[in-house]
């Protein structure tokens, strides 16, 4: 199953909320202001970090870019909507 984290983590307990119904085989994917939580070096970096012990996590590569967030946690995939589609 394909998980969706649109609001920033540091605002929303969206992220938290998504990481506690993960099942196995899921994704994450962070869009719009849900890709800071895929930032490194931030309180909520290790969520993302534990999460990809198990589990695919996305990045919408537009969204990063747009937010000028480019320091990004080890792992995390940077898509594109086309991509985003095949999830």
């Amino acid at each position: 199953m394909l998980h969706t984290v649109n609001k920033s983590p540091f605002s929303n307990g969206a992220l938290e909320s998504c990481l506690r119904f993960l099942a196995a085989d899921d994704v994450i994917l962070l869009l719009e202001d849900g890709v800071n939580a895929a930032v490194s070096g931030t309180t909520k970096a290790d969520l993302i970090e534990q999460a990809l012990a198990n589990h695919e996590v996305y990045a919408i590569a537009a969204d990063c870019k747009a937010r000028s967030l480019n320091k990004l946690i080890d792992g995390v995939k940077l898509v594109d909507y086309d991509q985003f589609v095949a999830l």
